[in-house]
């Protein structure tokens, strides 16, 4: 072996990794070491892997899991801070990683298969947008929440659009401005997660609820999934009105035929995704 090739660099391992159980996605954050923080290229890979799962019919969930103590700690401020000594004090890159945050976690909203969260650890300010913006969550006994920026003179700003549409302005309110954590007990009672597991048995219990939401006919679940978002942004006319058209434009669904047909008839409904 020539020298050069002695000294040469060990391959930095991946800060996102991809696994395949079944019809499920395990997405899992694998920084540890920076606390799993949400750097440019961890919120690129995560939204390109997500706009991969978007077109693949054989993948009917995601999970979104992280390696290490900590579930997320949201943006990395020393590569934020890095900027600072930008000809514009870093204004331009700070747009950008926003706008490019915000992109990713309306990806997980938009995604037409169900996303849920493994918490194990704590997860912070745009970490714990990230399980705020999945559309289940499941907390290990040890995880806990917060919305910390106010303490660093930093509001929480983009974590505030996806904390206040889980959980009541009350609660999202406190969190947001005295920035103390809440523990995964709390956060259930809030609607924040679904529920809570022991420590080490969150990944398997948000792989296992995944699985189930995967039994069901994937035209309904995206149908359904996209309606839901979209009646809750509405009044209350136009949210009945939005919903009365898809109901209607479901129950011609092929699916919804077989699985009224299957229910009548007492049997295994056979889904064609369609």
């Amino acid at each position: 072996m020539s020298a050069q090739a002695a000294r040469a660099p060990s391959p930095q391992p991946s800060s996102l990794l991809r696994e395949t159980i079944g019809p499920i996605a395990v997405l899992t954050l694998n920084r540890p070491a920076a606390r799993n923080s949400l750097s440019q290229a961890m919120i690129a890979s995560l939204h390109a892997e997500l706009n991969e799962i978007r077109d693949d019919k054989a993948v009917r969930g995601v999970v979104i899991a992280a390696n290490g103590p900590a579930f997320s700690a949201g943006h990395d401020m020393k590569e934020l801070t890095a900027r600072r000594t930008d000809p514009d004090r870093g204004r331009a890159f700070f747009a950008e990683m926003m706008t490019a945050c915000s992109a990713m976690m309306q990806a997980v909203v938009h995604l037409p298969k169900p996303v849920v969260a493994a918490v194990q650890g704590i997860a912070t300010a745009a970490g714990c947008q990230l399980v705020a913006s999945c559309d289940l969550a499941i907390a290990s006994e040890a995880a806990s929440f917060a919305t910390p920026g106010v303490d660093i003179g930093l509001f929480c700003s983009t974590p505030m659009v996806a904390l206040s549409r889980n959980v009541p302005r009350k609660q999202a309110m406190e969190m947001l401005l005295t920035g103390e954590p809440i523990p995964a007990t709390r956060a259930r009672e809030i609607g924040l997660i679904n529920r809570v597991v022991a420590a080490g048995t969150e990944r398997e219990a948000a792989i296992a609820l995944a699985e189930q939401v995967a039994l069901k006919s994937a035209y309904t679940v995206k149908l359904g999934k996209e309606a839901f978002y979209r009646q809750a942004e509405m009044s209350l006319a136009d949210a009945y009105r939005y919903a009365a058209e898809v109901m209607t434009e479901n129950m011609m669904a092929r699916d919804a035929e077989e699985g009224i047909g299957a229910f009548i008839e007492k049997r295994t409904p056979t889904w064609r995704d369609e």
